[in-house]
This record gives structure tokens, sequence and C-alpha cells, in this order.
């Protein structure tokens, strides 16, 4: 199991939106994301920054063809359509990523 922590900001006006959401996420994207090994899925949100903060835990073998095969997934691509407007991600990202992925620098169970 990896644990992972990705970041991003909200644009301003959107975080209403954001929340609401999140309250109801479709049931195809749960699955989906399950599908792709990720367990132990949390958002969560710094205002009045609107920074957001998620963490997963990657229980799969191959990172990357997991996130290929959730992208083929038509309701996934969806919710990343109506999410993404509201979303502003950080210049500084890696080619090819949305949220950023952070570094993990401690844990402790």
């Amino acid at each position: 199991m990896t644990r992972m922590g990705f970041c991003l900001n909200l644009k301003p006006g959107t975080v209403e939106e954001y929340k609401r959401l999140h309250a109801d996420v479709w049931p195809e994207v749960l699955d989906a994301i399950s599908r792709a090994n990720i367990t132990n899925y949390s958002i969560y949100l710094k205002e009045p920054e609107n920074l957001l903060f998620g963490y997963w835990e990657y229980a799969g073998e191959d990172f990357a063809a997991d996130m290929a095969e959730m992208a083929k997934n038509r309701r996934m691509r969806e919710w990343w359509a109506i999410c993404e407007p509201l979303q502003s991600p950080f210049p500084t990202r890696r080619p090819q990523e949305w949220w950023a992925q952070m570094l993990e620098v401690f844990h402790i169970d």
C-alpha cells in the first residue's frame, strides 16, 4: 500500500458548488475509484485560501495503468468535466498532473 497526497486550489466563488458535488458523489465514480485500487480517499479544504488536499492509499501494482483504466470510464470523465472547471491547478505541477502530487515527509501509525 502506498499513501499519496495531492493538492490544488479551487477558483474563487466555486467552494459551495464543489462541496455540493462531493456531498453526493455519483456511485459510478466511487466504483471507478475502488476498481483503480484506491482506498481511504479523503479531500480536505482550507478556507479562505480555497486549498484542496487529497489523500488516498493505493493498493495496486501499476498506478499508471490503473489511472489509465479509470480514465476510460465514461462517468469518471463526465465527473472530471464538471469538477475541473472549478479547480485551479498549481503552475508548478509536473507534466501530466492536474492535482500536484506531494512528497510524504512524515508518517506514524
